[in-house]
């Protein structure tokens, strides 16, 4: 049984049967398997598109990076019109309890490669939104969860 988020409700193409089911994702443009975590970024991918005016095309989720010869994986990555990454989304499960504290400390983590202005972390019941500052190495804790069009100021 799905958790129900801290988010509006969205239709997905689900298949499959108990301890099997696999969901649509559009981005992907293919079948996942649908674990919490899973619910949590494709909930949280259609929220960033339709509330937040996110370009599905701009838009990649479970990133991978390679740093220092180690893979990276992050769970949303959103670029601006040139390509450059502006964005990214650590997505939880509702079930994994995260605070300011937490998130603030992870931040500085998985920035560390990609520098990018914006981090967002959400376990589809709290969202934390920072904008990084980096002449200053700082992140600031943002009220509210940034509109597309925001990221490109």
């Amino acid at each position: 049984m799905l958790k129900q988020l801290n988010l509006p409700e969205y239709s997905f193409r689900v298949t499959g049967k108990e301890g099997s089911w696999m969901i649509f994702d559009q981005l992907r443009r293919k079948y996942v398997k649908l674990t919490d975590e899973e619910w949590v970024r494709q909930n949280f991918a259609q929220y960033l598109i339709q509330e937040g005016g996110y370009p599905p095309g701009l838009m990649l989720l479970e990133g991978h990076y390679d740093r220092n010869r180690l893979k990276r994986r992050v769970d949303i990555v959103v670029h601006n019109r040139e390509g450059k990454p502006v964005l990214i989304v650590e997505c939880k499960s509702p079930d994994v309890e995260i605070d300011d504290y937490l998130v603030r400390d992870q931040a500085g983590e998985y920035n560390k490669f990609l520098k990018v202005p914006y981090v967002l972390f959400t376990n589809g019941i709290k969202h934390y939104a920072f904008k990084y500052h980096s002449d200053l190495e700082q992140y600031e804790y943002l009220m509210a969860i940034p509109r597309y069009t925001d990221l490109l100021i």
